[in-house]
């Protein structure tokens, strides 16, 4: 089996687990944890005492992880690993690890607040800290304090601070891994204030194509940039080369379909086009290029109005990390 960075902490995290009802475990991008943890954990927690849940922030993330984990398996999906999240859900009575959304999981408390039939509870990418992931972390310790004293819950953070997090779970220990599988060798492009977004990323995107072999996933702001990217590199790609390049868009209103096929091995060279969902847990078979402009989109606050807007902004150096993360996955990038 193909090894990663984060094999060389398993037996230390198998042991903190066994001794500790939570851990906080920090790890860098493409270091293996959404894969490797998961099953690794499989051995220290029996199938008497119920599943291994693992969060993630977004469906194609989760579905993603699934599949992984039940092809190292050699296995189908909905064997040991499973899956559930919106309207699809593929588990079965041999199901140990379920890897869902973090709505999924509030609303299963609400059926049953004891969370009977689950041994454990992992936080896949906290850092990304939204309202879900929040909720659910605190209705888990609830149901840990309250109810279920043997409940285990593991917090996984590429990029957070691990302190507050450990301190909020009463003192839990912090496990450390070292970084990516493969080298990444960054490149600036510059900037030009003259040109939109979308033009001076279809310009970096050609250039990739003709210095490159691999594939390449390029994050832009939103939705609307994306398309424009893509109708300008169909336009500008020669006929006898669009046969052998592939272009998807990749962003949270596509159909779920379209968004399986982005992820998904392809015969041809490929072109992601992404926001920023793809920072986190999906490995792109094949990429080992990546195009950061930089940008993200998010909802803020306007007070002038009292409410919230859409407002593209600088990412953090953060996101940058988890963006540049994705090109050292499976090679060097």
């Amino acid at each position: 089996m193909k090894s990663y960075p984060i094999d060389d902490i398993l037996p230390e995290l198998r042991e903190a687990i066994r001794k500790h009802p939570a851990v906080v475990l920090q790890s860098p991008p493409g270091s293996g944890k959404t894969t490797r943890i998961p099953l690794a954990l499989l051995d220290i927690i029996p199938p008497q005492k119920g599943r291994i849940l693992m969060l993630e922030p977004r469906r194609i993330a989760a579905v993603s992880a699934a599949r992984w984990m039940a092809r190292t398996l050699g296995e189908e999906i909905g064997q040991t690993l499973g899956y559930s999240i919106r309207f699809d859900s593929r588990i079965s009575q041999s199901t140990r690890i379920e890897v869902m959304t973090e709505g999924i999981l509030t609303r299963r408390i609400l059926a049953n607040p004891d969370l009977a039939g689950v041994a454990m509870v992992i936080f896949d990418e906290f850092h990304e800290r939204s309202l879900q992931t929040d909720l659910a972390l605190a209705l888990c310790l609830d149901i840990r304090r309250a109810l279920r004293e043997d409940l285990k819950i593991l917090v996984m953070s590429a990029t957070l601070d691990g302190g507050p997090i450990a301190a909020l779970l009463d003192g839990a220990p912090i496990i450390s891994s070292h970084g990516r599988a493969y080298p990444v060798e960054e490149r600036y492009c510059g900037d030009n204030p003259d040109q939109s977004v979308s033009a001076r990323m279809t310009a970096v995107v050609q250039r990739a194509l003709r210095e490159t072999s691999g594939d390449i996933l390029a994050f832009l702001p939103g939705a609307g940039e994306i398309r424009a990217v893509r109708d300008a590199l169909a336009a500008t790609l020669p006929d006898s080369a669009t046969g052998d390049i592939s272009l998807h868009p990749l962003y949270g209103d596509l159909p779920f379909a379209e968004q399986e096929r982005a992820i998904l091995p392809a015969p041809t060279r490929k072109i992601v086009l992404a926001t920023n969902i793809a920072e986190t847990s999906l490995t792109i078979e094949g990429v080992s290029v990546v195009i950061d402009c930089g940008l993200t989109r998010k909802l803020q606050y306007d007070p002038a109005t009292g409410m919230n807007r859409l407002v593209t902004v600088t990412v953090a150096q953060a996101q940058a990390r988890q963006r540049l993360g994705r090109a050292g996955r499976l090679g060097p990038g």
